[in-house]
Parts: structure tokens; C-alpha cells; sequence
């Protein structure tokens, strides 16, 4: 089989698409790069779901935190508190458990139990977390200024935090959730050791990347070629966001706007 048909055959075998079975032997370099990269199809759906509904989420919960009300303000906080204190990986087993308690429950919850949309809901869960404490220190770090600008223009409620509080809380917080977006895209490989299954070998990229590994005894190949997929698609995220944070910042002269800094974190 040329590289072409390989590519053919497995380009979206990850999807359902295409040839069926594995390859068993003789693995060529073209099917490792086609398969991981059909995996990483999945990887881009875990993350790119999970930072868009997470953003959102993460606002409420740091406006929530921010709020003077006990109400508002408590249950935040311990959200924020369970998901940023306890690993990644134990969300994702308790999860899995509860899913499949729900699953016995009624038929209705059955898609919990699914990688597609089980782990992505304890992703978004647990970027939200840490996604809202970054946009809470931000909304904390405001200048009075601002503020006391905006109650002199007569701006109250939401009219102030939509034209002054939030863009100046994007301002301050990009760089930090850039790094953080780059992390979650990174911990989706994690997917493959939660209990979620890969239904019908339809895995993500860390699945492929193990199937060589374990039918060669060589995990020189498959990882490397895995690292290289994800720092490409570090590179993109970095590109996408860099252009927001240039848009945020348009205002400020640009020797005096922020720039991003990779800090990607060693654990969680």
C-alpha cells in the first residue's frame, strides 16, 4: 500500500471513515504519522470544545467569586477550590463512576459513559476552574482607576462590565489563559488512561501511538511523531491567541503591550 492509499484508507479512520481493521505488521512511517494524526482529531475536539464552553463558564464562576453576595460567592469558590486541588486523572475516574452510575439510573444518561462527551464534560469542569481563578485575579487587579471612571461616566450594572471591567480583565488575563489553554490541549492525552473507552478503536492520538508502541516494542517512532503533532498544534494555539492578544491591546503602544510567555505547567 502506497503512503497515499495509507492515507486514504486511515486519514479518518479516527471518525469511523475508512479501513476498519489496523494494520498488524510491517508498519511503515506513513502509518504512524496517518493514524496518530487521525487521532489527533479527537485531541482537537476534547480541547477546542472544552476552552470555548470553558471561557464562558470560567467568567460566571469569577464574577460569582468576585460577587459580595454569600450566595453567589461560596459555591464558586469551592468549585473553583475542588477542581484546581484534586488531579486531573482522579476527576476523570470519578467521573467515569459517576457516569456510570447515572447510566444505571436511565438510558437517558448512556452518552456519559462515552469519551466523546464524558470526558469532555470533566474537561470543561476542570478548565473552568482554573480558567476563573486567572480571570479572577485579573478582575481583582483592575485598575481603580477604570472603575471610578465608569461610576463617573454614570456606568453601572452590566453596561460597565461589558464596555470597561471585561475587556480590561482579558487584557490582564490573556497571557496567563493562553498558557493554560495550551495545558488543557495537553491533557487530553489523559483521555486514553481514563476508564472512558475508545469506541470501536476510534481513539485519539495517544491510543495510535500506543498500538505501535506495543506491536513494535518501539516507542522511539510513535511518541515522537505523537510530541511533534502537539507541538504544531501548540504553535497554532499560540498564533490564534497572539492575534487576540494584539486586538486586546491595540490601544497601548506597542512597546508597552504585553507579550505572551509560554509557562507551561509541569503537573497538575
Amino acid at each position: 500500500m502506497s503512503c497515499f492509499e495509507t492515507i486514504q484508507a486511515y486519514a479518518f479512520r479516527s471518525l469511523g471513515y475508512g479501513e476498519r481493521l489496523l494494520p498488524r505488521s510491517d508498519f511503515t512511517l506513513c502509518e504512524h504519522f496517518t493514524l496518530i494524526g487521525s487521532g489527533m482529531i479527537w485531541n482537537v475536539y476534547y480541547g477546542v470544545l472544552a476552552v470555548l464552553t470553558g471561557f464562558l463558564f470560567a467568567n460566571l464562576l469569577a464574577v460569582a467569586k468576585n460577587s459580595d453576595s454569600r450566595l453567589a460567592r461560596k459555591p464558586a469558590e469551592w468549585f473553583i477550590f475542588l477542581f484546581r486541588g484534586s488531579p486531573l486523572f482522579i476527576q476523570f475516574f470519578f467521573g467515569y463512576f459517576l457516569f456510570l452510575s447515572l447510566k444505571g439510573v436511565s438510558p437517558v444518561f448512556n452518552p456519559l459513559s462515552s469519551a466523546a462527551l464524558g470526558a469532555l464534560i470533566v474537561l470543561f469542569l476542570n478548565t473552568s476552574a482554573y480558567s476563573a481563578e486567572i480571570f479572577y485575579g485579573a478582575l481583582r487587579s483592575i485598575p481603580k482607576g477604570d472603575v471610578e471612571a465608569a461610576d463617573a461616566y454614570g456606568f453601572t450594572g452590566w453596561y460597565r462590565y461589558r464596555r470597561i471591567m471585561f475587556p480590561t480583565m482579558m487584557r490582564l488575563a490573556w497571557p496567563a489563559y493562553t498558557n493554560e489553554a495550551i495545558f488543557l490541549f495537553h491533557a487530553t492525552t489523559l483521555v486514553f488512561f481514563s476508564g472512558f473507552p475508545a469506541w470501536r478503536q476510534q481513539g485519539d492520538a495517544l491510543y495510535y501511538a500506543n498500538y505501535f508502541a506495543d506491536k513494535t516494542y518501539n516507542p522511539f517512532v510513535p511518541y515522537p511523531i505523537l510530541a511533534l503533532y502537539f507541538i504544531l498544534l501548540t504553535l497554532v494555539i499560540i498564533w490564534g491567541f497572539g492575534i487576540v492578544n494584539r486586538r486586546l491591546n491595540r490601544h497601548l503602544p506597542q512597546n508597552a503591550a504585553p507579550k505572551l510567555r509560554i509557562r507551561p505547567n509541569l503537573i497538575r
